[in-house]
């Protein structure tokens, strides 16, 4: 019969398989590849917030965004890069510990899902009805959707963990470069069925949620480019949807992945592989993609740190 240990609290992180040569080098890329994210993030969430010609909803929106990639970066790295160092039988983490960056690691992914459909919201109202924008998109309009952004995605997630913790643990080991709500119910040996069918339906109705209103915002912004003889509505209209649209497949495709290929567990190392790209990728992406083509915040940097 297998040996089990109950409810312990201490934890093994599986981790990524690195031999003794390519420790360093991979230390090396987590570490710039973290360090380039938080600058770029931190960067352009300080510019807008010191710079008054910034303070404007869709830039405020934004900075939503670089919180969410700062968090989720900084929730999964640092922890990362000290087990890169360490050897497999020494990365160890308290049960609570994991709980935390479980709770953390989901509530990134969901602010991710539904920081995107408010700027999504912002984005309509700014090309379909541009005379009322400034009368819609208040500064409590504003920290309505901040708050409803961050508060459904604490509850759905707040829910999600609070299914998992109430299971007894007959596993010690993470099967992840990080704590996650998948890798904690998977250390139980009761019934998961109830975890599975909530995991199932808060999977379902957030990428329902926000791929409709994606579907929905852009069918309705094209309806009114095709119907509008203004080149300027146009122009605008091409220029700050396709930066939102290109920002949101990488987020969408990098969670796909990661979902996808957690139902493959002979897939298990492809499946690390993508989990850390999912917390390094689209935070990298998202600024430089909105800072380049947005000419407002070109001029500020320019402005800033010309010679």
């Amino acid at each position: 019969m297998e040996n089990y240990t109950y409810n312990s609290f201490t934890l093994l992180i599986d981790g990524i398989a690195v031999t003794k040569d390519s420790m360093y080098p991979v230390f090396f890329l987590l570490f710039i590849s973290y360090i380039f994210l938080m600058v770029v993030n931190v960067g352009i969430t300080v510019l807008i917030f010191i710079d008054k010609s910034l303070h404007l909803p869709m830039y405020l929106i934004f900075c939503n965004l670089s919180v969410s990639d700062i968090m989720g970066s900084t929730n999964i790295l640092p922890r990362l890069l000290v087990d890169v160092l360490r050897p497999p039988s020494e990365r160890l983490i308290s049960y609570y510990e994991c709980v935390v960056q479980a709770f953390i690691t989901q509530l990134f992914g969901t602010t991710s899902h539904t920081v995107l459909m408010i700027m999504t919201f912002d984005r309509y109202v700014a090309i379909c009805n541009p005379l009322r924008y400034s009368a819609i998109m208040t500064n409590k309009m504003v920290i309505k959707l901040t708050v409803s952004a961050w508060g459904v995605a604490f509850v759905l997630v707040g829910i999600l963990l609070g299914l998992t913790i109430r299971l007894n643990r007959c596993r010690t080991v993470i099967t992840h470069p990080f704590c996650d709500n998948a890798s904690l119910f998977k250390l139980s040996c009761e019934s998961v069925f109830i975890n599975n069918i909530y995991g199932l339906t808060f999977t379902v109705v957030l990428l329902t949620a926000s791929i409709g209103s994606m579907v929905l915002t852009y069918t309705k912004i094209t309806l009114v480019c095709l119907t509008s003889k203004s080149k300027s509505l146009n122009s605008k209209a091409l220029k700050t949807c396709s930066t939102h649209l290109v920002v949101y497949l990488i987020m969408l495709l990098c969670g796909f992945i990661v979902i996808i290929l957690h139902r493959f567990p002979q897939y298990k190392e492809y499946q690390k592989l993508s989990a850390i790209l999912f917390a390094i990728v689209p935070g990298s992406l998202n600024t430089i993609i909105y800072g380049v083509q947005s000419n407002e915040i070109q001029k500020i940097i320019w402005k800033y740190f010309r010679p």
